[in-house]
């Protein structure tokens, strides 16, 4: 399958407007971070091969300070670490629209606007006692809720690899509830299977496939969850009706 062609305009102005200043990049992280980016995302490579001698080189840094960028960058999410080794390192350097600490607030709030437009949810209905995987409807809300990523490992998801996932496994009892129910990669979904979310955050972590920082956020999400704060979005007229 061919790699999509990047709008570099575009790409640079997310860089410069957005990455940047909200992960407030320091010098070499700039250097570090633009000079993977070349060589990886601009060449359709979805991951590269490296060593600190070579990343320094090319962003005109010393080794030890591109070694800690490197580090920063993949705390930040900038950059997911794939391998390290003696040998070097390999990572997926993640695009500005990629890394949800520099996306623009609007697109970290639940108010149902996802790239398919806002989803319309029926006008009556009881939300702690939905079916959420009953109608294409409900469940594209859920998807929605995630606005086109995995709940678990953070990927950017199309409708290709997406399908919906039980946080605590059905066969331990787990509900059809929006409390319940996550968009996740067909991948983690696989991987996951009878585990709880939870364990299975934890196993990312230590395959390097989630930083420490992403880890924190994505369990105080499953918390959130629980609790009914990461209520499905709905059209602002479609409010569910009060209950009796």
């Amino acid at each position: 399958m061919k790699n999509k062609k990047l709008n570099a305009e575009l790409l640079w102005k997310q860089f410069e407007d957005l990455l940047v200043p909200r992960l407030r990049f320091s010098v070499v992280d700039r250097a570090v971070y633009s000079h993977l980016l070349r060589h990886s995302r601009l060449e359709g490579k979805p991951q590269l091969r490296f060593s600190i001698a070579w990343l320094a080189r090319g962003a005109g840094v010393s080794g030890g300070p591109v070694r800690e960028a490197v580090r920063r960058l993949a705390a930040k999410g900038a950059l997911r670490l794939v391998e390290r080794s003696r040998h070097g390192h390999v990572v997926e350097v993640r695009l500005p629209s990629e890394i949800r600490a520099a996306r623009p607030p609007w697109r970290d709030r639940h108010d149902g606007v996802s790239a398919r437009g806002p989803v319309r949810l029926p006008r009556a209905f009881n939300l702690e006692e939905t079916d959420f995987l009953k109608t294409k409807a409900l469940r594209q809300a859920i998807h929605s809720r995630e606005r086109g990523f995995c709940f678990y490992c953070l990927r950017q998801l199309n409708a290709r690899v997406r399908c919906l996932d039980h946080v605590l496994p059905r066969v331990r009892s787990g509900r059809n509830s929006y409390r319940n129910l996550v968009s996740s990669c067909v991948e983690c979904n696989s991987q996951k299977g009878a585990r709880l979310a939870a364990d299975f955050l934890r196993s990312l972590y230590r395959l390097r496939r989630l930083t420490a920082a992403e880890l924190t956020g994505r369990l105080r999400a499953l918390d959130a969850l629980a609790s009914g704060k990461l209520r499905p979005p709905q059209h602002a007229s479609d409010k569910p009706a009060p209950q009796a």
